[in-house]
């Protein structure tokens, strides 16, 4: 056997891949800092009606974002960069030769993890892009609840011209699946991404309190959470509960593909809140082709298990009725109560 493929030769061991040692590991390494995707232009410059529509679609009314002397949201970078239905960015022999040395060792799982951008120019209509891709780092062996595996971290570099704009980091996770002997046991549900923005959020959420950031400069309310205000660029900020009370704005039915944690079909609906912003979850309480725009719904918090609690979305309607049920469960066995208590005085009697 050649140097080459003893180094990424995998044993099986009790149904889990298991390296061969560490210079599987420095192999890895040796993509650092070589291209992840080839260099190309943005398939069309920045233009105000992307930018529109973009905002319409994020409920952004930030004036900053139209008029004559418009700037595009800094989160629509990687926006600039896709191409569409059309095609795809191509990846480098390199970067296919990384995803194809981690397949042969086992690790054939993908999952993607995060994403940060780092936003140092401002793009207008007008602008013209063009982008590049490095493999910015191969992490050591990491065990995770998925699986055992590597982090692969991309950056891309967004130029127009030869000014850098931004940045934007891509992670994802090629892993080895955890296999259970015997009975499969439902995996756990994915865990939120929880960051120092958003931090807030999920601790509230764990105390089952749903958290609204509101800019103490403006008073205006966003969601999901962010350092700063879209509507007046105030760094400071609050926050208020939430009443709990909110519509279906927008929703999709998953079918597929299937994960091993969900149920298809699910509803997942994009939530309209009394406050006036928006979030996304489950939709619980009527059946998935029930579902409609402008469902009534009520905030209920789900113990997913020991160690995650989520927000879902229980129809209001299927919420009474459940209500109502409950009240009747309660008056029978109040009913039953009253009974044996009668003929235990009865009894006693005789």
């Amino acid at each position: 056997m050649s140097h080459e493929s003893a180094v990424s030769h995998e044993v099986e061991t009790g149904g889990e891949f298991a390296e061969t040692g560490s210079e599987f590991a420095a192999r890895l390494k040796v993509y650092e800092g070589r291209s992840a995707a080839v260099a190309r232009a943005g398939k069309d410059p920045v233009n105000a009606p992307m930018i529109r529509h973009w905002c319409e679609a994020m409920g952004d009314t930030n004036p900053a974002y139209s008029g004559p002397d418009a700037i595009a949201p800094p989160t629509m970078l990687q926006a600039w960069t896709m191409s569409g239905l059309s095609g795809r960015t191509r990846g480098t022999h390199a970067y296919d030769e990384l995803l194809g040395l981690l397949d042969e060792a086992g690790y054939t799982s993908v999952v993607a993890t995060d994403c940060e951008q780092e936003y140092l120019r401002p793009l207008r209509p007008g602008d013209e892009i063009t982008f590049d891709s490095v493999i910015e780092s191969v992490s050591e062996k990491k065990t995770t609840k998925l699986g055992t595996g590597y982090f692969v971290t991309t950056r891309m570099d967004v130029r127009v011209g030869t000014d850098l704009a931004g940045t934007h980091r891509f992670r994802i996770l090629k892993y080895a699946p955890i296999r259970q002997p015997g009975r499969r046991e439902k995996p756990p549900r994915p865990r939120p991404v929880v960051n120092r923005d958003n931090a807030g959020f999920w601790e509230g959420v764990r105390s089952r309190t749903l958290l609204i950031q509101r800019c103490t400069g403006c008073g205006t309310l966003r969601h999901p959470w962010l350092p700063g205000c879209n509507t007046c660029g105030g760094l400071d900020w609050g926050t208020v509960e939430a009443s709990g009370e909110g519509t279906v704005y927008s929703y999709v039915v998953m079918h597929h593909p299937p994960f091993p944690a969900f149920d298809p079909p699910y509803a997942v609906g994009l939530i309209e809140l009394a406050e006036g912003v928006r979030m996304i979850g489950n939709v619980v309480g009527v059946p998935y082709d029930k579902v409609r725009i402008g469902l009534p719904v009520r905030l209920e918090f789900q113990d997913c298990d020991e160690e995650l609690v989520l927000p879902v979305w229980r129809a209001q309607e299927a919420q009474e009725v459940q209500e109502i049920q409950e009240a009747q469960e309660a008056q029978e066995v109040q009913e039953i109560q009253g009974i044996q208590r009668s003929r235990e005085i009865k009894g006693a009697g005789a």
